[in-house]
Order: C-alpha cells, then structure tokens, then sequence
C-alpha cells in the first residue's frame, strides 16, 4: 500500500511539474511582449515600431524541414496583399538558422519578414517554445533532421506552432494554438479577424 501511494505521488508530481512547463501561448487580451530581432535580409524588426502603423499578425513555426509550416506560410504569402490591405504587417519567428530561414524564404516565397528568434526570447515571451524530448530527436534523425544542426544554439527547442494577431494597442486579440502540428488556422480566419 505503502509503494502504491509512493508512486501515485510521485506521478502527481511529474505530471504538474510537467504541465507547469507546457507552453500554453498568450491569451487573447493579454498585454502582447514587445521584440525586436533581424529579419531574413538583416533588417531590424521591431514589434513596437510595426504595431504603430496597425496590426500585426504574428506567426510561430517549426523550421524549413517541416512541410506543414512550408505550405502555411506559402498560403499567408499568396494571400499577402489582404491581409496588408486590412492595415496589418505580418511577420513569421522561427528557432532556425538565419541560413535555414534562407531555405524557408527559397520553398514559400515569403516576401514578409520572418525572424530568426535568437537564445528563443520570442517563442518564451509568448509561451509557445518547448524542449523536444529524446525519443522525438531520435526519431527526426531518422528522416535527416538534426535540431542542433537546424536550430544551432537554440538546440532542440520547437514552438507549438500559433498565431497571434495584435492590435494597434498592442493586445492581443485573436490566438491560434495547437500542439497538433498538423493543424493550422486558415489564412481566411486571419483576415476575418483583423
């Protein structure tokens, strides 16, 4: 009786430290992180200066070896010119290289800046970065993907892939978050909520 509540305990344990360290993404009507870092070009990119021309919709994604994130963000590209006509700036944050964003840039045409997210103070100010367990980075070995090699000092550390659109106050009013990597907003939901 005695090891049986000894290990219930201790699986309590696990399992609320482990959900304390789930990313859970920002809520809407939060108060959005300002940042700043360079874009695919090396332009800066400031979240402050963007909010004051209006919104911003702000996209979280995996890397340029992740064919879900590639056909995203080629949608958001294609439709581009709405979402700008609403008023509003989009910009995409990745733990990436700056040379695999390169890759990004080569396979969706996104003339939108994306940002490589460095020592990950983006994905954490948001709540959208996790550290991907060792069974996970085996198993993309396996398919020629190496998170150290992809994210450099970032290590292997992914964002629940989200979008945040901010409005011109800098709150946050729309979220989109899933832990399903497979599922993604439609870019028709953005524009309706801008």
């Amino acid at each position: 009786m005695i090891k049986l509540f000894v290990s219930l305990f201790a699986m309590m344990q696990f399992g609320i430290s482990f959900s304390q360290t789930t990313p859970k993404g920002l809520e809407v009507e939060s108060k959005a992180p300002l940042f700043s870092a360079k874009d695919q070009n090396a332009k800066d990119f400031s979240l402050q200066k963007a909010l004051k021309k209006g919104a911003v919709v702000l996209v979280f994604y995996r890397g340029q070896w992740c064919p879900y994130c590639n056909k995203q963000l080629s949608q958001l590209q294609d439709s581009l010119p709405q979402i700008e006509a609403k008023g509003a700036t989009l910009v995409a944050v990745s733990p990436e290289l700056v040379e695999n964003i390169t890759k990004t840039v080569g396979k969706t045409k996104a003339a939108y800046p994306i940002l490589h997210d460095e020592n990950l103070k983006i994905m954490r100010a948001y709540d959208v970065a996790f550290k991907v367990d060792n069974v996970t980075i085996e198993k993309y070995k396996t398919y020629g993907i190496d998170f150290e090699k992809a994210n450099g000092s970032n290590g292997a550390n992914l964002p629940v892939p989200a979008v945040f659109i901010i409005n011109k106050k800098g709150k946050i009013i729309f979220k989109s978050f899933d832990t399903d990597y497979r599922k993604r907003i439609s870019v028709a939901t953005i524009i309706a909520n801008l």
